[in-house]
């Protein structure tokens, strides 16, 4: 008993190393232009719902497609629709694995391991050794299916486990429960599916009875886009809410209607293949369930809103003014730029604010805003040049040429005070890590500063914005305030070195952050002088 047990674990180890092979070998290959798919091509829901399906049958991991979805909600790039859709669609593109492990393919385990492995050992090109990598990973997970079958061969003859896995057709609410706690334990759906599939082979469970615990699979599976929005914003919260409750609500329909579901599933599926039967009903149940929630997504989403409430800031990496059809009226267009470099400039702005700020108080969560919201900066910068660049291809005025260009500089100066505001919030935590201590001094000094630098960057924006000169001029004073104050520090922290009363560990990080900040400052100047016209 000890050794089925055993070998039952070693087939599991295998299976999920199988399937992780798989998984990266086509991740590799075409991992990165399918997650620019998904960005790009899922406006309509049917079309996210294919993209969806395609995506995790060519990944071979619903994981991956529910944490790469997550990630471009909680970036701005995909609406909670879009995602919602792409999550329906994964559910389908992952009974492709199952689909894949009901074929009879026994007999040719060790040729599949031993011509991926000969594939990936000789090939010249990347591509064909990731073609090694995925047949030598389903070979391998093969094995560990035919490890798991014969492990579990022996339980026919114990009475007393035959009566509780056949108790799952009389009490599907206890096989759903199998089914979820399975699948959060192996952290796999696919993995819970072969298992199914290995036992029943075996005559340890009826369709009647592996049904309920596919359906708690489905519910299991939703912990991984659950786990991935745990640190994300409100939208992809809701992500991760709507896939819980599109398998949950979907389970329930199906129970209720169980009866009817087995007679399809019999119906489409050869009367002697019990593997192929479970293949047949998880794909089923996912695409019928799809096509039951699609007509009421929009509902659906107003539903988990409701559930989910959004709290707290939700920024998108997307621009919120540039628009495309204004190209050929250049005032229009270039007042929407300027709404959207502002946007961007108050973003990095506020990045600095926070890094700042932890520098006199600690605080994980502000150094996390910074680093999460640093390349909201970086892709807004992109997009607004982009834009900008287009309409430099329509004929424009002497005066909108101007601020065209003026702009085009502004836009480079803002993005780099975003890349100071992360230094400054790394800087943070550094000082926090390595417990450096300022002089009381030292720290009313920078807070002063760094006080400064926020009025200076402030009025420098509010400049460009309004295209102000009087403001303009003043943002140039403040930033000159800003640079003797600095060398002022300096002077007084060379003074406190030399009369021993600062740690020089201390000394050197207030000269990297008295740094940072100047060129926070000189970044603001570089745009109060393009307002000037004096850049």
């Amino acid at each position: 008993m000890l050794y089925s047990f055993l070998a039952f674990l070693g087939g599991i180890a295998l299976f999920l190393y199988g399937m992780q092979l798989m998984g990266d070998g086509l991740q590799k290959a075409a991992g990165a232009k399918l997650q620019k798919i998904l960005e790009v091509m899922t406006g309509v829901l049917p079309l996210a719902i294919l993209l969806g399906a395609v995506v995790t049958a060519v990944l071979q991991a619903s994981g991956a497609t529910t944490v790469m979805t997550v990630g471009l909600v909680n970036a701005g790039l995909l609406t909670l629709k879009q995602g919602f859709g792409i999550i329906m669609g994964a559910n389908i593109g992952t009974t492709m694995t199952a689909q894949l492990i009901a074929f009879k393919l026994s007999n040719y385990i060790t040729i599949l391991i031993f011509v991926g492995f000969l594939i990936q050992l000789l090939a010249k090109r990347n591509r064909s050794k990731y073609l090694g990598q995925v047949m030598l990973g389903f070979g391998i997970l093969m094995l560990g299916m035919d490890m798991m079958g014969k492990a579990v061969m022996p339980l026919r003859e114990y009475q007393g486990f035959v009566d509780f896995i056949s108790s799952f057709s009389n009490n599907p609410i206890l096989g759903i429960g199998i089914g979820v706690v399975m699948t959060v334990l192996i952290q796999s759906s696919s993995a819970t599916i072969g298992i199914l599939i290995a036992m029943a082979g075996q005559g340890l469970i009826p369709l009647e009875g592996a049904i309920p615990v596919l359906l708690g699979d489905n519910i299991g599976t939703c912990v991984t886009a659950v786990l991935a929005s745990l640190r994300a914003n409100a939208t992809a919260k809701r992500v991760a809410l709507a896939h819980v409750m599109f398998n949950v609500i979907g389970s329930i329909i199906f129970v209720i209607f169980m009866s009817w579901f087995i007679k399809l599933v019999l119906l489409v599926s050869p009367s002697e293949d019990i593997a192929r039967q479970i293949a047949n009903a998880h794909t089923a149940f996912n695409i019928i369930n799809t096509l039951i929630f699609m007509p009421f997504v929009g509902l659906f989403i107003k539903f988990i809103e409701r559930m989910l409430p959004a709290t707290g800031e939700i920024i998108s990496l997307r621009p919120e003014y540039l628009d495309k059809s204004m190209l050929n009226t250049p005032s229009i267009a270039l007042s929407l730029a300027v709404k959207e470099v502002v946007r961007m400039g108050n973003l990095a702005r506020k990045n600095v604010g926070l890094g700042m700020e932890t520098l006199k108080t600690y605080d994980e969560d502000k150094i996390k805003y910074v680093l999460e919201h640093e390349p909201v900066v970086d892709a807004l910068e992109t997009d607004i040049t982009c834009y900008l660049t287009e309409m430099s291809q329509v004929p424009m005025s002497a005066d909108l040429s101007a601020r065209h260009t003026a702009l085009l500089h502004a836009c480079n100066d803002l993005e780099r005070i975003g890349d100071h505001g992360e230094t400054l919030a790394k800087k943070g935590r550094k000082i926090y890590e390595d417990d450096v201590k300022f002089s009381e001094e030292a720290r009313e000094e920078l807070d002063k500063l760094s006080q400064m630098v926020m009025l200076a960057s402030g009025r420098a924006l509010e400049a460009l914005e309004k295209n102000d000169k009087v403001i303009a001029a003043e943002a140039v004073e403040l930033c000159r305030d800003v640079k003797h104050y600095q060398k002022e520090i300096r002077k007084n922290h060379i003074v406190r070195l030399n009369e021993k009363r600062c740690d020089p560990i201390a000394g050197f990080v207030m000269l990297e952050l008295l740094i940072n900040m100047k060129r926070v400052s000189d970044h603001s100047k570089n745009i109060a002088q393009i307002v000037l016209g004096t850049f």
